[in-house]
């Protein structure tokens, strides 16, 4: 066999490796727009269109220092609930960072109480709780900004 043409899937293999390399590199400059550039990709090779998580600082949401939601809070999580109630599949809700302790709770008991929260408020306003994916704590502080609280799309059921 010639060794010339033994040797051609080297050059399929390299071309596979720098298409990938432009893809990550391409990926990386996009910065906080790599969901949408995902989701364009995504679109070219018939994906759904990814549906947009929400994502609120606890403090938008609840009465200070507590795991009780306001009623504007409330509000945003029964319209965020109401838009994937409609869309069906599983709903995934996080949390990551933490907020100061207060006299009642540590931090860590503070972001799990709401996350709690969040998770009733949603059940509570149509989402069943097997689609219900809670995904825990991040006890990164993000720069002390404080908890977020993120509902987003779960991952696809397998039949």
């Amino acid at each position: 066999m010639n060794r010339a043409r033994s040797a051609r899937w080297a050059i399929s293999f390299a071309d596979l490796a720098l298409l990938l390399l432009g893809f990550f590199v391409l990926l990386q400059a996009s910065g906080t727009r790599s969901a949408q550039v995902l989701s364009g990709v995504g679109a070219q090779f018939g994906a759904r269109p990814m549906v947009k998580a929400d994502e609120w600082r606890a403090s938008a949401l609840f009465v200070p220092g507590e795991a009780i939601l306001t009623d504007a809070g409330l509000r945003k999580i029964r319209a965020s609930a109401a838009r994937f109630v409609t869309r069906g599949g599983a709903v995934e809700l996080a949390s990551s960072g933490q907020d100061k302790a207060t006299e009642r709770f540590d931090s860590w008991d503070l972001a799990a109480a709401r996350l709690g929260a969040v998770a009733r408020a949603l059940k509570d306003s149509g989402i069943s709780e097997k689609s219900l994916i809670i995904r825990g704590l991040d006890q990164r502080m993000d720069g002390g900004q404080g908890q977020v609280i993120r509902i987003a799309p779960g991952p696809a059921k397998t039949p």
